[in-house]
């Protein structure tokens, strides 16, 4: 499975001929290649070209005193060894110019995403991932990013608020990979990727800083670090009842928390886990908002969050002051 969309950096020496000898030929014999001029203009120093493939891949190549290559199709062999950087390391003029292309490219395959500039810039890694690249824009179109009954658009809106924040933009390539570079579109794995931008929602509300993605001197890693006060956070969604074996919105709850406790949990017993319920119905959510139930861990904040930004929920144990306000 490939990954989220990278820069690959040659520092060989670059000519108009070479870009068609060795990149358009051999993947114009796989796919059907052609040479195009780009919509905007390269780094100054820079020439630049689009390779548009017949099956709907793209790549970008530019060249001066070194080359920069972008793709969500088959590498080239000449470029096989070549050092890979994410957006955030490739010099800022490079990156820039190659996401107002990228970006260029979706607002005309997928207007209704292109207008959502935060979403569209964050994601744009896993958007024009090579095996990523149509189900994440599905899992956007028609599953309003995870939430029930609601529509594209205001999926959409509630992610808008949330990146436009930028306090998850210096871990983009963590967070937007979780939503997967995967071509079979799985929605559990996908809404549960979710689920860490609510919470991360949940924490900036509160006032917190945080850290995405912590490895642990156990071999784990768990969602989030609060800084002050310095807590751990570990993120589960349980899918609701209609949806799984277990025959209750609370048993589902519960279930979905012993599966973290046999893994980071066990491991680390202070950590507070959030359970987020988004996926329930309103009726499903109404009875586990009356009963409360044990989540089987604590500390533990249980929740759910409309698309709208409003949230509801109870907390269990020792959780942070501002936090048992939010829900």
């Amino acid at each position: 499975m490939a990954g989220p969309l990278r820069f690959r950096r040659s520092t060989e020496r670059w000519s108009a001929e070479r870009v068609d000898t060795q990149l358009r030929q051999p993947l114009d014999r796989r796919f059907g290649a052609r040479l195009e001029a780009t919509r905007y203009d390269p780094p100054p120093g820079y020439e630049a070209r689009r390779l548009t493939m017949g099956n709907g891949d793209l790549a970008l190549f530019a060249w001066g005193e070194d080359a920069y290559w972008l793709g969500n199709t088959e590498t080239p062999e000449v470029l096989w060894r070549t050092d890979k950087w994410t957006f955030e390391e490739a010099p800022y003029p490079m990156t820039r110019w190659a996401q107002r292309e990228l970006l260029a490219e979706l607002a005309e395959s997928d207007p209704w995403l292109a207008e959502y500039d935060y979403v569209a810039w964050f994601f744009l890694p896993v958007l024009f991932s090579k095996d990523g690249r149509d189900t994440t824009r599905a899992f956007f179109r028609d599953h309003a990013g995870g939430f029930p009954d609601a529509t594209r658009d205001e999926g959409l809106a509630f992610y808008e608020d949330v990146l436009s924040t930028a306090d998850l933009d210096g871990h983009r390539y963590t967070m937007a990979s979780k939503l997967g570079t995967s071509e079979r579109m799985d929605l559990v794995r996908m809404r549960a990727t979710m689920a860490e931008f609510n919470t991360a929602k949940l924490l900036t509300d509160a006032g917190y800083d945080y850290e995405p993605e912590v490895a642990m001197d156990s071999g784990h890693a768990l969602d989030f670090r609060v800084e002050t006060p310095d807590v751990l956070v570990e993120v589960t969604r349980p899918e609701p009842p209609t949806r799984r074996r277990a025959g209750t919105p609370a048993a589902a709850l519960r279930e979905t928390v012993d599966g973290k406790r046999n893994d980071q949990l066990d491991a680390h017993a202070d950590a507070i886990v959030f359970v987020d319920c988004s996926s329930f119905r309103d009726d499903e959510w109404d009875s586990v908002a009356a009963e409360q139930p044990d989540a089987g861990h604590e500390p533990a904040v249980v929740y759910r969050m409309r698309p709208d930004g409003t949230v509801d929920g109870y907390t269990r144990g020792d959780v942070p002051h501002p936090l048992t306000r939010l829900v």
